[in-house]
């Protein structure tokens, strides 16, 4: 999972549609949507249920449809193409994946979802062919990528066209992003869709293009009430942090990632109220 130059977050440059829509003197969206509870009660497969060594690539329609039979969530990324089309993609680059050089966002649709993963399990899927797939059957957790590296105001295009397909999508579905920006832009696109921020202790090992000025702003976790965040995603190997403390006192939902063993899983969910998993399989849902 896992700018530019400092830019102060106050709500009006984060997102001019999202000030206008609070209420006189309050730092919250008021009309943010909640986190519906389908994203609490079963694990979230990340990036869907891949397994490299099984010929199942993350992202791919094939992880889909086993996450789909097992039961469990879904959780995706999104990439632009270079025709404006949301791609679900990891990277920014195409070279692991796809073993092809380039970025995605150099690419049409059309040429992306002819490129085979290397793991197998189909081509780069579109994100209205996973949309028509899993179809509200499990709950679809996406994260819009940052398309600049910086974690800054350069937002939109994707977070336009993730919102119009989403706009007559029937099933429980949250958008996030490491991005506050990305988030207030989805909150003005699709202010019905509950939106979440994907956290962490933002260290400059992980984020290697972002300014340290912009991560220290990231750091105490600032941006929820203003962005009208539902729920925060956090590293599961920072659940100590303190700036959770708050959230968590008031009821906000709380999920993690990303969970990689059954041990991990008991330890997140001291804290965390789900996980985001992958490399092996926790309890799955009753049926």
């Amino acid at each position: 999972m896992p700018g530019v130059t400092r830019v102060p977050l106050s709500v009006r440059r984060l997102c001019p549609a999202v000030s206008r829509s609070r209420s006189r003197g309050s730092s919250k969206l008021t009309d943010a949507p909640d986190l519906p509870g389908a994203f609490l009660e079963r694990p979230i497969a990340h990036r869907a249920l891949h397994s490299a060594a099984g010929g199942v690539a993350e992202n791919s329609m094939a992880a889909i449809e086993a996450a789909l039979g097992a039961g469990y969530g879904i959780e995706v990324d999104l990439q632009l193409s270079a025709d404006g089309e949301a791609m679900v993609f990891h990277d920014d680059d195409l070279k692991r994946l796809t073993g092809h050089k380039g970025a995605v966002r150099a690419r049409t649709a059309d040429e992306l979802a002819a490129l085979p993963l290397k793991a197998g399990g189909g081509t780069i899927p579109r994100l209205s062919d996973l949309l028509d797939r899993v179809n509200g059957h499990v709950p679809l957790l996406i994260e819009i990528k940052d398309q600049t590296g910086q974690l800054g105001p350069a937002v939109g295009p994707l977070e336009e066209r993730t919102c119009a397909l989403l706009k007559h999508y029937d099933g429980p579905v949250a958008l996030m992003s490491f991005n506050p920006h990305s988030v207030a832009r989805c909150a003005e696109f699709a202010p019905a869709i509950p939106r979440g921020l994907v956290t962490c202790r933002f260290g400059r090992r992980d984020f290697l293009k972002v300014p340290m000025a912009r991560l220290r702003e990231l750091q105490p976790l600032p941006d929820v009430d203003r962005v009208g965040a539902a729920f925060v995603s956090h590293d599961r190997r920072d659940l100590s942090n303190p700036a959770l403390a708050p959230l968590k006192a008031r009821g906000m939902p709380l999920l993690c990632w990303t969970v990689r063993s059954a041990a991990e899983e008991a330890a997140a969910r001291q804290v965390a109220d789900n996980i985001t998993f992958e490399g092996y399989r926790p309890e799955p849902p009753a049926a």
